[in-house]
């Protein structure tokens, strides 16, 4: 009797997996809008999320229900696991290969002023300027100041597709004019990471002589948050979030996150995004390989990161796909909570080259193409570097502007 229902509990427990849900993207040709619905709910299907600008939608089938059951459906076109995945990872720790000085010789340097252009030392200067204390060395460094006179992003709307925004942090909260949750539509997207708030800071920070100033001060900014706590997400909420974007009349999208592949609604929502007049600019990656996807997209403004020596990060990415390279490492910016803090990673980089694209519209440039070539004809090439590493090379903001 014991072995009987021994069995029987393994057979149910059996029954109960074979029986979960698993969440699919479905993409499908225009021409089938109207029965897909039908289509998908025939073999098992409960549509989740329906997408207004693609040919796709979300929805959660019986386990054990092969893609080539969903494939089947007249009109589907791709069929992709909604997998959640980690979007956004800290830059790996350079300092263990490289020797610390002695102690006489940290003194001496100290005392002279001298040697401070070491390797060892490059990655770790003062995080902000002593002469300008609200700019960050990274925002300096690609000359933001240099445009303000003629724009600082006044009237251009910057969406921060991320973990979020901490919208009430002083340096934020007069820039931010509102945005979106695609985890729980319900919910404010408040940041409960971190990752997006210092991102937001270097975009558009005010400049009111305290904390740190953004590259583009003036730009109106929207927290669209598609990753969780853990810094992770489903590639639907990914696609829901630039859509909405989209939608919502956005100028320009930093997209500080990545991922070692693509799908077909991402692909076709970085098509529409382009089509409709939205530069999207995303972060090459850290794993110092090939452009991560979205960046990988011929419709994205791929960005590499630099160090305060001009030098390629250890950890970017790189590739033909890299249009510029923006500061990346020790980059001070904004935290959730309040204050400031100091990240590393080509998430750092990216939103200075929002910033830029923001100066860019400001000073007239219009849709995809146009920030694109703004970006690459106000770009100076690094020593060093080769065109996989930095694009055109680093922007002068007020070449912009010229």
């Amino acid at each position: 009797m014991k072995r009987a229902t021994a069995f029987l509990t393994v057979v149910l427990m059996a029954s109960a997996i074979g029986a979960q849900a698993s969440q699919k993207i479905v993409s499908f040709d225009p021409a089938y809008k109207g029965a897909i619905d039908k289509s998908v709910e025939s073999v098992g299907g409960k549509i989740s999320r329906k997408f207004t600008l693609i040919n796709s939608l979300v929805a959660t089938f019986p386990d054990n229900l092969k893609d080539s059951s969903i494939y089947s459906l007249k009109g589907v076109t791709d069929v992709a696991e909604d997998s959640y995945i980690r979007w956004i990872e800290a830059a790996p720790a350079s300092m263990n290969s490289v020797p610390l000085p002695s102690v006489e010789s940290a003194l001496n340097m100290i005392r002279t002023g001298e040697g401070w252009d070491a390797p060892v030392f490059s990655e770790i200067r003062p995080a902000v300027d002593p002469a300008e204390k609200e700019i960050p060395w990274g925002v300096k460094r690609v000359n933001a100041a240099g445009a303000w006179n003629a724009t600082a992003g006044q009237g251009v709307k910057v969406a921060i597709v991320d973990t979020g925004m901490d919208f009430t942090h002083p340096d934020l909260a007069a820039n931010y004019k509102g945005g979106w949750n695609a985890i729980v539509s319900t919910a404010s997207p408040m940041d409960d990471q971190g990752h997006g708030t210092h991102v937001s800071g270097t975009i558009g920070a005010v400049r009111d002589s305290n904390g740190v100033v953004g590259v583009a001060p003036k730009a109106d900014l929207y927290a669209v948050k598609v990753l969780d706590k853990n810094g992770s997400g489903q590639y639907s909420w990914v696609v829901a979030g630039i859509e909405w974007a989209v939608m919502h009349g956005m100028n320009v999208i930093n997209m500080s996150l990545g991922g070692g592949s693509g799908t077909e609604a991402l692909k076709q929502i970085m098509i529409k995004s382009k089509e409709m007049g939205v530069a999207v600019v995303c972060a090459a990656g850290n794993d110092s390989g090939p452009v991560n996807y979205p960046a990988k997209y011929p419709e994205a403004i791929a960005i590499s990161a630099s160090d305060s020596s001009d030098k390629l990060a250890y950890f970017s990415s790189r590739g033909p796909e890299v249009v510029v390279i923006a500061p990346g490492v020790n980059v001070y910016s904004t935290r959730k909570g309040g204050g400031y803090t100091t990240m590393s990673g080509t998430s750092m980089a990216c939103p200075h080259a929002a910033g830029l694209a923001a100066l860019a519209v400001g000073a007239g440039a219009k849709g995809s193409d146009e920030v694109r070539a703004a970006l690459k004809a106000a770009a100076t090439p690094l020593p060093g570097l080769k065109p996989t590493d930095q694009g055109a090379g680093m922007v002068d903001a007020a070449k912009l502007v010229k």
